[in-house]
């Protein structure tokens, strides 16, 4: 178990190395000037002579893996520059947005869990019955929408016709309810598509007709036997959902002018903020690679073919 989690560290740490290298490069090649846009997010306009003495005090001059190697240790140090839009550092902005993305994320994360996963076990049971069909062209319905699309449908419904809602939401509750439906609604349909699956693979197998002929009702055997032993496709889906909506979250918090670190990082780019699109990058890598290693942890735990597989005694 302990080679296995050196082993992971190590294949993640290159991976951390590898986005911020490619990050950093491809904004170094951007074509837009990093000292000029320090000045013209400031409503300023430099001189050549201001500009090239800019240059050499953010270490321009230099080449780009020199460049790096100094941002890198920088970052190893919690420190990930200034951002020019803000005038602040990008560690302190991004802790600004971050507990709201995160509040955000995880109601709608929750949401997601209690509904889908009820459903996703009804509609196995139920398989090939009217019910059945009728859950799967929801799903396939809610699938099918652009994220995009649905917050602007809900904006139009709930808070320009009916005045439920305000347009620009808040952080509180009220102000949540239609960034958290437009993220939810898909990730049901995916959920429940996938627990469905997962469910009916399991109820397929000898062991449950073996629970049948034993007489355990039906319930028994899907809580004790079938959810364990699917439980490890679901762990998988929830951490990619976890990365996806801590990450992905740019689109709607932009839409319902949801002050999170999604809506941050489109205004970054809008004026070319270098800086907080690198820190940004590097919180994406971050989660996407921590989730990764927790889930195939939580897997390797659960599944003995994958101990097994690793040369570890059951």
């Amino acid at each position: 178990m302990k080679s296995y989690i050196i082993k992971r560290l190590f294949s993640l740490i290159f991976v951390l190395l590898g986005v911020t290298f490619l990050t950093f490069l491809v904004t170094d090649l951007a074509p837009s000037d990093s000292a000029e846009m320090y000045y013209l997010s400031r409503g300023m306009t430099p001189s050549s002579e201001t500009l090239e003495t800019t240059r050499k005090e953010m270490g321009l001059d230099k080449p780009v893996i020199e460049r790096y190697v100094h941002w890198l240790d920088e970052a190893m140090h919690g420190n990930l520059g200034e951002s020019y839009h803000y005038g602040n550092s990008v560690i302190e902005q991004m802790s600004r947005k971050l507990p709201n993305t995160l509040k955000l994320a995880f109601l709608s994360l929750s949401i997601v869990v209690v509904i889908s996963i009820p459903l996703g076990i009804f509609t196995a049971i139920y398989q090939n019955r009217a019910i059945d069909y009728f859950i799967r062209f929801l799903t396939f319905f809610s699938i099918s929408i652009p994220n995009f699309w649905l917050g602007l449908l809900l904006i139009y419904i709930f808070s320009v016709k009916l005045g439920i809602f305000n347009v620009i939401s808040g952080t509180d509750l009220k102000g949540m309810i239609l960034p958290m439906i437009t993220l939810s609604l898909p990730l049901m349909g995916s959920y429940i598509r996938q627990i469905r699956t997962a469910i009916l693979e399991e109820l397929s197998k000898d062991y449950v007709v073996g629970a049948v002929s034993r007489g355990l009702s039906q319930w028994d055997i899907i809580v004790k036997h079938v959810l364990p032993n699917a439980f490890s496709s679901i762990v998988t889906l929830l951490g990619l959902s976890i990365g996806h909506l801590l990450g992905g979250t740019a689109i709607v918090e932009t839409i319902f002018s949801y002050q999170g670190i999604g809506s941050m990082i489109v205004e970054a780019i809008r004026v070319r903020d270098y800086p907080i699109i690198q820190g940004y990058v590097v919180w994406m890598a971050i989660i996407y690679v921590f989730v990764n290693l927790i889930v195939d942890l939580l897997c390797f735990m659960m599944n003995p073919k994958m101990r097994l597989s690793k040369g570890e005694r059951l």
